[in-house]
C-alpha cells in the first residue's frame, strides 16, 4: 500500500465525500478532508480526544459524535441531540437516506452496548441492545438494512430498518472467526470491507462470511472506505496500537494508506 498522509495520532471514521477522503484524527481533536493527492484540509476542531466520528444528513449537514460527552453535534459544535439518556459513551454514527442517525454506544467497554436512533424531528431512542462493542456501521443503498461491526463478537450483524428508524430482524450477516472488525464500508456489489486492528489487515466479505479479498498493512487497521474516481481505491486508516492505557503511543504513527483493488 502507498502512504498518502502521515503524522496523524489515531485516524478513524473513514468516509469518501465530495471527491475527498474525510477522517477523524483521534487525539488531535480534528476532522480532516484529504485529496487523492494527499493534501489535507482542517474541517473542524472538536474538543474531545476520542471517540470522534461523523456522517452527513441527506441535506448535506455534517453531524459529529462527541463520544465521551454523549452528544451528537452540528458542524458548528452546537448540540444536535443529547444521547446521555441511552448511554454515557458513544462511538460510530451512520445516517440513512431518511435522515435517521444511528449511533452505537455503551456505559462500559466490557459490557454489551446499544444502538440509538436520532430521528429528523429530534427524538432519541434506543433501538437495539446487546451489542458487543459496536464499531463501524453501514446502511445499504436502499435504506433497508443496517450492518454493524461487533468487535467483541467477531461478527457483522444486520438489522432491518423501518421508516421511523426502528430496527428488527436481527441476524448474523457474517461470522468473522477470530477477527475483530472496526470500521466498515459497503462496496458496489454489496460486500463489506472491514478493518481489523490486531490482524493488521482489511478484509472483504460477502453475506454469509465468505472471504473475497484481503489487504495486509504494517500496523493496525482502524477504518477503511472506498473512493477515487472509479471507487476502486481502498483507503485505510492505520496506526500502531498500544492499548487503551496508552492509545496514542509515544508519537504519531497514524497514516492514511491507499491501494487499488481489482
Amino acid at each position: 500500500m502507498k502512504t498518502l498522509l502521515d503524522g496523524l495520532k489515531l485516524p478513524e471514521s473513514a468516509r469518501w465525500h465530495d471527491g475527498r477522503l474525510w477522517l477523524a484524527n483521534w487525539g488531535g481533536g480534528q476532522i480532516l478532508a484529504v485529496t487523492p493527492g494527499g493534501e489535507s484540509e482542517l474541517i473542524a476542531n472538536v474538543p474531545t480526544a476520542m471517540p470522534i466520528t461523523f456522517d452527513w444528513l441527506p441535506d448535506g449537514r455534517l453531524l459529529i459524535v462527541d463520544g465521551p460527552n454523549a452528544r451528537l453535534l452540528n458542524a458548528d459544535l452546537s448540540t444536535y441531540a443529547d444521547l446521555s439518556p441511552v448511554a454515557s459513551l458513544w462511538n460510530e454514527v451512520v445516517v440513512d437516506g431518511r435522515g435517521n442517525a444511528f449511533v452505537n454506544g455503551m456505559n462500559d467497554f466490557q459490557a454489551p452496548g446499544a444502538i440509538a436512533v436520532v430521528t429528523p424531528d429530534g427524538e432519541v431512542r434506543q433501538v437495539a441492545d446487546g451489542i458487543l462493542f459496536g464499531n463501524g456501521m453501514a446502511v445499504t443503498p436502499d435504506d433497508a438494512t443496517l450492518i454493524v461491526a461487533e468487535s467483541y463478537g467477531s461478527r457483522l450483524t444486520a438489522f432491518d430498518i423501518a421508516e421511523d428508524g426502528s430496527l428488527s430482524g436481527r441476524r448474523v450477516w457474517a461470522d468473522l472467526g477470530g477477527d475483530h472488525p472496526d470500521g466498515i464500508c459497503l462496496d458496489a456489489d454489496g460486500a463489506v470491507w472491514y478493518a481489523d486492528v490486531a490482524g493488521k489487515h482489511c478484509v472483504r466479505v460477502r453475506e454469509g462470511g465468505e472471504v473475497l479479498q484481503k489487504v495486509e498493512a504494517d500496523r493496525g487497521c482502524f477504518s477503511c472506505t472506498l473512493g477515487g474516481e472509479d471507487g476502486r481505491s481502498l483507503y485505510v486508516l492505520a496506526a500502531e496500537w498500544h492499548g487503551w492505557e496508552n492509545p496514542f503511543g509515544d508519537g504519531p504513527t497514524g497514516q492514511v494508506q491507499v491501494t487499488e483493488i481489482g
